[in-house]
C-alpha cells in the first residue's frame, strides 16, 4: 500500500482548485505526507489568500512565498524548510509560464525576452529548486515535475512552451544522473490536456481536450487526481527503482499515430 507517513513534501504551483498541483497535494496528503505549500507573492496578496483558503483542509505545516525568478526567495523558502522540518523528502515542481505572445502566431516571431522568460520560469526553475532541495534530502528523496506532449511533438498554439518543456525533460535526465548517487530520484509526469488556469492560455484547449477524448485508447482525458495518484506513486518507495523517466498519464493518447 502507498504510504507517505513521515515524509515531508513541498508542493509548488497551486493556483486554484483546477491546478494539477492541487490534485497532487490532495493525494500526497491522503497518503499521509506532511505538506508544505508555496505561493507566488504579489503586491495585493491575492494569490496568498486564495491558495491559503484552498489548502487549509490539508493542514500544511509550511506556507511559503516563492517567486522562482527570485533566488533570494528560493533560498529563504528552503531555509524555512530546513528550520521547520530538518529534511525534505519530496519536491513537487508544477511551474510553467509563457506570455500570450509566445503562445500564438508564428513561432519564429517570438521575442528574445518572451523566449527567455518562458525557459527561465518553466525549465530553469526545476534546476534552481532542485539545487536548493538537494542538501536537505539527506535520506534520499523524490523530485517530480510536470511536462506535456508538446515538448516532443508540435502542438498548435503551444509554440515556445514546447521548447520549454523539451528543456524541462532534459533537465530531468541530467538531474537524475547527478543526484542518483544520493538516492534522489527525478522524474516527470506528462499529463494529458486538462482545463487549468495555465492551459486556458493555450488557444483551442477545449478542442484539444475533445480530440483526446475521441482518439485516446481510454476515450477520455485524465483528471487532476489521476495525475496526483501517479505523483504520489513516484514520491513513494514503491517507485524506488524509477528515475530520469517521463511517465505519460494521458489515457494512452501518446501511443496513437492517427
Amino acid at each position: 500500500m502507498l504510504n507517505l507517513t513521515g515524509k515531508n513534501a513541498l508542493v509548488t504551483g497551486i493556483a486554484n482548485n483546477r491546478s494539477i498541483a492541487w490534485g497532487i497535494a490532495q493525494q500526497l496528503h491522503a497518503a499521509g505526507a506532511n505538506l508544505g505549500v508555496t505561493f507566488l507573492p504579489d503586491e495585493k496578496g491575492r494569490y496568498e489568500k486564495k491558495v491559503a483558503e484552498l489548502v487549509e483542509p490539508l493542514q500544511p505545516t509550511l506556507f511559503l512565498p516563492c517567486d522562482v525568478q527570485n533566488e533570494t526567495q528560493i533560498q529563504e523558502a528552503f531555509e524555512a524548510v530546513r528550520d521547520k522540518w530538518g529534511r525534505l523528502d519530496i519536491l513537487i515542481h508544477c511551474l510553467a509560464f509563457a506570455s500570450k505572445e509566445a503562445l500564438s502566431g508564428e513561432f519564429s516571431s517570438v521575442s528574445r525576452q518572451d523566449f527567455s522568460q518562458s525557459i527561465d520560469i518553466s525549465a530553469y526553475s526545476l534546476v534552481s529548486l532542485s539545487r536548493a532541495a538537494k542538501p536537505l534530502m539527506t535520506e534520499g528523496g523524490s523530485i517530480v515535475t510536470l511536462t506535456y506532449l508538446g515538448g516532443v511533438r508540435v502542438i498548435p498554439n503551444y509554440n515556445t512552451m514546447g521548447i520549454a518543456k523539451a528543456a524541462l525533460e532534459m533537465n530531468v535526465r541530467y538531474l537524475a544522473a547527478e543526484m542518483g548517487s544520493q538516492n534522489i530520484r527525478v522524474n516527470a509526469i506528462s499529463a494529458g490536456p486538462i482545463r487549468t488556469l495555465a492551459s486556458s492560455a493555450v488557444g483551442g484547449i477545449l478542442e484539444m481536450i475533445h480530440h483526446v477524448e475521441q482518439i485516446a485508447p481510454l476515450r477520455r482525458t485524465v483528471t487532476q487526481l489521476e495525475v496526483g495518484n501517479t505523483a504520489a506513486f513516484l514520491a513513494s518507495d514503491l517507485s524506488s527503482g524509477i528515475t530520469g523517466q517521463i511517465l505519460y498519464v494521458d489515457a494512452g493518447y501518446e501511443i496513437m499515430g492517427m
